[in-house]
């Protein structure tokens, strides 16, 4: 009698757990399913139904660029705004800011957190105290700064990608600090086994420590692209010209002009936004799984 009790007991919380999940993934994915109907609506409006009674590609066209026939008035419609390019801007910004804020920071961190010299106290404070400032407070001397160096290295100059990446690779202090602490926690015999085997310095950083860093540096990477990609405030300042736009500030100008009537085309630009962080998050779980399991069988 009391196994059936406690069976009872075991299925109803199971029961509640279930139905506490799937409400929790509804209320997630409502906001979305909405914006995808939108996208797909050829009314286009916010107060249109969930469902709609047709279906349309069309605001996908004009976010792609793709020519297509207007059905009410029978003329062929195009985007003139190079809404794609914005988008392979970003990607390529923020992919390149990624690498060489991963490369920065690993050998910063591991430098400051393997190597005993003079002033790495001092540089260690130095670090905490410029993370407590955000990059707000010095926009105005990255304008000059970059307007600068643009006469010097046309190619870092403001309205360049070049000094937009620079600029966000400002941000590696915070970076260097997390992943230091990272390293720290690493054993040091790890490596001075791998030294007594052969492996010389730079060796056991980039076939020990970064293996067994792949969680921290997963982490990292993805934090650095998705800041990067959906960042508004510096691109919008530093650069000028249409075609140099980052997705952020070109739909932004896409959809202030004309507010009332792109909502259609904007869900799309919404979801095509958000396709390259889900697929980066989704592509890079694998490798945190793996980095803890190989941490826990190494340590």
């Amino acid at each position: 009698m009391s196994d059936s009790f406690e069976n009872q007991k075991y299925m109803m919380k199971r029961l509640a757990k279930n139905l506490a999940i799937i409400s929790l993934i509804f209320i997630v994915l409502l906001p979305v399913m909405y914006i995808v109907s939108i996208s797909v609506n050829p009314t286009g409006s916010i107060g249109s139904k969930m469902i709609p009674d047709s279906l349309t590609l069309n605001h996908w066209y004009y976010i792609l660029g793709i020519p297509y026939t207007d059905t009410h008035t029978g003329q062929v419609v195009k985007s003139s705004f190079p809404i794609l390019k914005w988008f392979f801007n970003s990607i390529k910004i923020s992919m390149i800011t990624s690498i060489l804020m991963l490369a920065l920071s690993t050998t910063s961190a591991y430098a400051l957190s393997r190597f005993k010299f003079k002033g790495r106290n001092t540089s260690i404070l130095a670090l905490m105290i410029i993370q407590m400032f955000p990059n707000i407070m010095a926009m105005v001397a990255f304008y000059l700064m970059l307007d600068f160096l643009g006469k010097i290295v046309p190619g870092l100059g403001t309205d360049s990608h070049g000094g937009l990446i620079l600029v966000y690779l400002g941000g590696t202090p915070f970076n260097i600090w997390l992943i230091k602490g990272y390293f720290d926690s690493i054993p040091k015999s790890i490596e001075e086994s791998a030294r007594l085997d052969g492996c010389s310095r730079f060796q056991t950083f980039y076939k020990i420590i970064l293996p067994l860093s792949t969680p921290i540096l997963a982490v990292v990477g993805l934090l650095t692209f998705i800041n990067t990609f959906s960042d508004f405030i510096l691109p919008s300042i530093l650069l000028k010209s249409q075609d140099n736009f980052t997705f952020a500030v070109g739909i932004q100008i896409f959809i202030s002009e004309s507010f009332s009537s792109r909502w259609g085309q904007f869900a799309a630009a919404c979801i095509l936004g958000a396709l390259p962080i889900s697929v980066i998050f989704f592509s890079i779980h694998k490798y945190i799984i793996s980095g803890l399991s190989a941490g826990a069988s190494k340590g």
